[in-house]
């Protein structure tokens, strides 16, 4: 199993009282650098290891201080957030301004890498989103694996797939 983490903006914040009070620019406004909605995804997989590069660069430092103890759980396979939230696998947490916060969902994602040899991998993904328990499936032409998502709570096995897919070479 391996695992990945999506960071996604749910809501941004603006405490015009305390800007005007307390900020040099006191219309400062909302943070500029994110926008409600955006989706931030992390991996460790291969030569892939968007933790360390603080998502190649794409968060401010606030933000980054607030949840990547969080990013790095999820990255391990672990639980972000037990006992706190109604699915351990998610944390819901705010960057540190005070004035502007940012609130982002941390989701932990659950897959396998498949390499299959075949020629219609596209065709194969589809056929594996069908699976019980299989949330999606995305052929990456630029690794050459298929990413087999799955429901934390119900993993696929192994066999599953291969009875799908066929022509397995390695499952990771």
């Amino acid at each position: 199993m391996q695992y990945k983490c999506k960071v996604t903006v749910v809501d941004k914040k603006v405490f015009g009282d305390l800007q005007e009070k307390y900020l040099a620019d006191p219309k400062s406004g909302a943070c500029p650098f994110y926008e409600v909605g955006a989706e931030y995804i992390f991996e460790r997989y291969g030569n892939e290891d968007t933790f360390w590069r603080m998502g190649k660069g794409s968060h401010c430092s606030e933000a980054w201080d607030c949840f990547s103890r969080y990013v790095y759980t999820a990255l391990q396979g672990g639980s972000i957030m037990r006992g706190w939230t109604n699915d351990e696998h998610i944390m819901i947490a705010c960057c540190n301004d005070g004035t502007r916060p940012v609130i982002f969902k941390i989701e932990r994602l659950d897959y396998k890498v498949v390499y299959v040899e075949a020629d219609d991998k596209e065709k194969i993904a589809s056929a594996l989103k069908k699976l019980d328990g299989v949330t999606n499936a995305v052929y990456r032409a630029d690794k050459n694996f298929i990413e087999v998502f799955m429901d934390r709570n119900n993993e696929v096995s192994d066999e599953k797939i291969i009875s799908v897919v066929g022509n397995v070479t390695r499952i990771d």
